[in-house]
């Protein structure tokens, strides 16, 4: 079966590792997705193992690295997580689109071009606030799953809203909040409005074209949809994978390499 993989496409990120696989029609046939390790040579390692015993003997086919920890990724090549975000979101939409990419450690709003090309992007990698991790801390704080941040939040209509945009500022007013006895649900919304009115703040740089598309991390998560939704006016579209929207670029990019 190893003569129907065209491309690999590996994104290592803060929280997460992917690896897609494409035929030679661009399609993915083959995808893995777990929790980044620190050992990120060993897991791409593992990756390909799995990839192998799915699909066959892999020698030769051309690979490309994205994402946080694309330098210590064995690929042919490495490409930024910009331009293999834009190239996965232009094959599924087939349009220009305004994605926004929510992840671990860092956010991203990419305008992509009707042709596919990177007309204007907005990274946020300089402070947590805007990213997963935001939530993430707060999580914590609250003895809450990460996993129902989202329905909690929207499972109520009171909302407090949070004034400190910094990770750790807003920690301490979220500390305060539950002293003055507020409702752990309307803090959760509140928490979600700053996060998604950060991004919209991203978004307003590089200038909003339909269709308005979510992917990364942040895309499971349904607070994050609905208030972005309401924050911008505009419905939100996700990808199929919405994890997996920068290593479905890379493999993309990978295909085009061999068909050079």
């Amino acid at each position: 079966m190893s003569h129907a993989v065209r491309g690999l496409g590996i994104d290592v990120g803060s929280t997460t590792a992917k690896m897609v696989a494409v035929g030679s029609n661009a399609e993915m046939i083959w995808h893995w997705l777990e929790p980044a390790e620190p050992r990120v040579e060993e897991q791409v390692a593992r990756f390909l193992d799995k990839a192998a015993a799915a699909l066959g003997p892999l020698s030769g086919i051309p690979s490309v690295a994205t994402g946080y920890g694309r330098g210590l990724v064995p690929a042919m090549r490495r490409v930024t997580e910009i331009t293999c975000h834009a190239r996965g979101v232009y094959r599924e939409f087939a349009v220009g689109v305004t994605l926004v990419d929510i992840g671990g450690q860092d956010s991203k709003v990419i305008r992509v071009g009707s042709r596919g090309e990177t007309a204007d992007f907005s990274m946020n990698d300089k402070c947590a606030a805007g990213t997963g991790r935001f939530l993430e801390v707060i999580a914590q704080r609250l003895a809450v799953p990460l996993e129902r941040l989202g329905p909690i939040a929207l499972g109520t209509s009171e909302e407090v809203a949070i004034s400190s945009t910094c990770t750790v500022f807003a920690e301490s007013e979220v500390i305060s909040l539950i002293a003055r006895g507020v409702a752990v649900g309307a803090i959760l919304r509140g928490l979600h409005r700053a996060l998604v009115k950060r991004v919209v703040a991203m978004i307003r740089t590089v200038g909003l074209v339909a269709p308005l598309v979510l992917s990364g991390g942040g895309a499971c998560n349904p607070a994050i949809c609905q208030l972005l939704a309401e924050e911008t006016g505009m419905a939100v579209h996700l990808p199929r994978h919405p994890q997996l929207v920068g290593a479905h670029g890379a493999a993309l990019i990978a295909l085009e390499k061999d068909a050079d």
